[in-house]
């Protein structure tokens, strides 16, 4: 029966999806080198462990809508759920080097995107959580079939400046902002009555 184990060996943004994305670069090893594994459906669940980097003054007042007031981080400051990612691992024996998709937002109601903007340098540190579908072959017995154990996890440091990147290549020295749809309204009939070409002009002509 296959005994898979995980790390994560690097990270990079995928140049042409629909949406920002990251591939992380998923070391999938089996501790029978020789059995043969025809497929993996692998599930990830990815963690943000919030509590173990250090954060700069500055970082601590950009997060201050997330986690509250800094004295109040020793109760605040907990792991966060980031997002899941599905993948279909080809056959391999012994070892094998993935992509694992991760979509990024950009969406500053998301507690994710929040923290990420936050930060101003160093690294993120992340929890993968594993879970799954193996098919491997046994003898003359044919396909068989095993559960991932939920015990299956790997720990990475996605360096800031790599999502920073990704962000970068898909909106370049732009942000997102959703409103309500009143507000909204309020604001397209401000911009429309002034005569105010772009968004950003009828913002700067608020915030004047």
């Amino acid at each position: 029966m296959p005994d898979l184990s995980f790390s994560v060996e690097g990270a990079e943004p995928v140049a042409y999806a629909a949406c920002p994305m990251l591939a992380i670069k998923l070391k999938i090893r089996n501790s029978n080198s020789d059995e043969q594994i025809h497929s993996v459906m692998l599930q990830a669940q990815v963690r943000i462990e919030a509590a173990r980097r250090h954060y700069e003054p500055n970082e601590q007042a950009r997060l201050r809508d997330l986690f509250g007031e800094p004295e109040r981080w020793n109760q605040t400051l907990r792991t966060m759920l980031w997002t899941h990612a599905n993948l279909n691992v080809r056959p391999f024996r012994g070892e094998t080097i993935a992509d694992l998709p991760i979509p990024c937002s950009f969406d500053f109601n998301v507690a994710a995107t929040k923290y990420f903007d936050g930060l101003s340098q160093g690294e993120i540190p992340l929890c993968f959580l594993f879970s799954g579908t193996v098919f491997y072959a046994q003898g003359e017995s044919g396909l068989r079939i095993s559960q991932i154990p939920w015990e299956k996890e790997a720990h990475f440091q996605l360096p800031l400046a790599t999502w920073k990147r990704v962000i970068d290549q898909y909106y370049p020295n732009t942000a997102w902002l959703t409103l309500r749809r009143d507000v909204f309204d309020r604001l397209h009939e401000f911009k429309r009555r002034r005569g105010i070409a772009t968004w950003e002009q009828a913002v700067e002509q608020l915030l004047s």
